[in-house]
C-alpha cells in the first residue's frame, strides 16, 4: 500500500509540474464586457479538476474557461492556484450567474470553496480585478471569437459582449 501512495504522489507532482504551461490545453478567444481575452480550454475532468495551479503569473489578456456538460451549481477552490483570480459563472444562456471577485489564492491545506449563486455550465477564470475593471455584473454577456462548439454564441452574431 505504501508504494503505491508514492507512485499515486509521484504522478500527481509530475502532472502538475508538465501542466504548469499548458501547452497542451486547446485554446480560444472569448469576448467578456468589450475585451477579449486568449484563454486555455478546460474540458475534461483533469483540466477541470487542474485549472490555474501552480502558475505563478498569467498575462493580463489571458484566463481560463472551463467548460462543463450541463449547467448545474458549480464550486471553485484556490489549492495551490498562487494568483488571485476573478472566477466568473455563467449560465447555459452564457450570461453571468454570479462572480467571485478578488478570489485569493489559498496557502494553507484547508481552503474554502467559492460556489456559483445558480445553475453554471461555463466558467471563466481571469486576473483579479478584471471582472470589476470590465464593470461586469449578474447578466453580461459571453462569446467566443469564431466558431464554437460549445453553444457559447460568436461574437460575430453582434451579440453584445
Amino acid at each position: 500500500m505504501k508504494a503505491l501512495s508514492i507512485v499515486f504522489g509521484f504522478a500527481i507532482t509530475a502532472t502538475a509540474s508538465a501542466s504548469t504551461a499548458g501547452d497542451a490545453l486547446p485554446k480560444a478567444v472569448i469576448g467578456l464586457g468589450g475585451a477579449h481575452f486568449k484563454v486555455e480550454l478546460a474540458l475534461d475532468d483533469a483540466s477541470r479538476m487542474r485549472g490555474l495551479m501552480f502558475r505563478e503569473s498569467m498575462s493580463e489578456d489571458h484566463g481560463m474557461l472551463f467548460v462543463f456538460d450541463r449547467a448545474e451549481p458549480q464550486a471553485f477552490w484556490m489549492r495551490n492556484t498562487r494568483i488571485p483570480l476573478d472566477i466568473i459563472y455563467f449560465g447555459a444562456d452564457a450570461r453571468v450567474v454570479s462572480i467571485s471577485a478578488d478570489t485569493p489564492p489559498c496557502k494553507t491545506s484547508q481552503c474554502p470553496s467559492y460556489p456559483s449563486a445558480g445553475a453554471a455550465r461555463f466558467v471563466v477564470e481571469l486576473n483579479a480585478g478584471t471582472s470589476s475593471r470590465l464593470a461586469l455584473t449578474k447578466g453580461s454577456a459571453l462569446c467566443i471569437v469564431g466558431e464554437s462548439k460549445f453553444a457559447i454564441p460568436s461574437c460575430a452574431s453582434g451579440r453584445a459582449n
